[in-house]
């Protein structure tokens, strides 16, 4: 059974950072593209950042040179580091993990800007 459980959301003021982490089980977690993506109220959800098994990232531009995508092999775990967060930002953040026809989501974790 594929797990793909998300933590690290919360509510942050804008300019502050939060960390999430994405701990995979079921999967042969090295093999799969691991990414972020998100949903804000009344918007299609939008890729965030992904990392491939080999490390190369991409991420969209919106966080470009404010998020930093991760993964953690050994621990089955993708995380994302957001840094500098605006309002905007404010989304459900889902867990992404693809390897050919395989696609799996997590329930997502909620991260609210706000002062």
């Amino acid at each position: 059974q594929v797990q793909l459980v998300e933590s690290g959301g919360g509510l942050v003021q804008p300019g502050g950072s939060l960390r999430l982490s994405c701990a995979a089980s079921g999967i042969f977690f090295s093999s799969y593209v691991m990414g972020w993506y998100r949903q804000a109220p009344e918007k299609q959800r939008e890729l965030v950042a992904t990392v491939t098994a080999g490390g190369s990232t991409i991420y969209a531009d919106s966080v470009k040179g404010r998020f930093t995508i991760s993964r953690d092999n050994a621990k089955n775990t993708v995380y994302l580091q957001m840094n500098s967060l605006k309002p905007e930002d404010t989304a459900v953040y889902y867990c992404n993990a693809r390897w050919s026809a395989a696609h799996y989501w997590g329930q997502g974790t909620q991260v609210t800007v706000s002062s």
